[in-house]
């Protein structure tokens, strides 16, 4: 049985997809099954895993909107082990066309629960919004990884998505828990940086992972090359960084079990 976290923040630009992708290999390679699920329009997620996104026939959309299986929708990637459930740009309307459905918050649920027993783990890549899709992740998920850029306004607006989580605990998911804050372009050398650090680990003190992702070139290049960055460039600061992303999730698992 799965367990699925959704990476979430409705601001753009923190490194949701980049963690998604790289988590998802990062837990592929130590030989865990692993589904990436593209929950974001754009479908950086999908290209970024190396598909063209023109040429993919059954996407979330229809999973979603037209109750497609979603079995029939996953694709191989490169990685062993590593599958994505795709996106298209058709998702955009889909919030539109779920107005009128049934329970139209728990449709991804669903649709997950029917993927749940193929796969150790689900990542859920939501879209920079708190709309119904990024509801439905939450609804969706165990737990929610919250990616955090360490800039200026790092803090401006997580209030609104942590008032979102608890809405989503009270009224949809009370078992919804937060996995993690997840510190991302971390740059030791500047003040803001470690600053940032401080202020995120001040609020929210053992919810911040121990892991950095550190700003890193490599980390920026893979994409582009629909390559995950431990295909890309392994020995980078950046893959190290999400494989240590996973060893430290994977040991927290392992401690409850035993």
């Amino acid at each position: 049985m799965a367990r699925v976290i959704a990476i979430a923040n409705q601001k753009g630009g923190v490194g949701k997809t980049t963690t998604s992708i790289n988590l998802a290999a990062s837990l592929a390679v130590m030989e865990k099954k692993v589904l990436v699920i593209d929950a974001d329009a754009q479908a950086n997620t999908t290209s970024g895993l190396g598909f063209d996104v023109k040429k993919v026939k059954t996407t979330i959309y229809e999973c979603m909107v037209n109750d497609a299986d979603p079995k029939d929708a996953l694709l191989q990637c490169e990685i062993k082990n590593l599958y994505v459930l795709p996106s298209h740009i058709d998702l955009v309307g889909a919030e539109i066309e779920m107005l009128n459905m049934s329970d139209r918050e728990k449709i991804m649920r669903r649709m997950v629960d029917k993927l749940r027993d193929d796969f150790d783990y689900i990542l859920i890549d939501c879209c920079p919004s708190l709309g119904l899709i990024t509801v439905n992740a939450l609804t969706a998920a165990d737990s929610v990884i919250i990616p955090v850029q360490c800039e200026y306004f790092a803090l401006e607006g997580l209030g609104k998505l942590l008032n979102t989580i608890k809405i989503i605990q009270k009224r949809l998911h009370p078992n919804l828990e937060i996995e993690g804050f997840l510190l991302t372009m971390y740059d030791g050398r500047t003040t803001l940086s470690k600053q940032v650090l401080e202020e995120v680990k001040k609020h929210f003190q053992d919810m911040v992972f121990e892991t950095l992702i550190v700003r890193n070139v490599r980390l920026s290049e893979a994409p582009s090359h629909g390559m995950s960055a431990i295909e890309y460039d392994a020995t980078s600061s950046g893959a190290q960084n999400y494989m240590n992303l996973a060893k430290e999730i994977l040991d927290k698992y392992n401690n409850k079990e035993e």
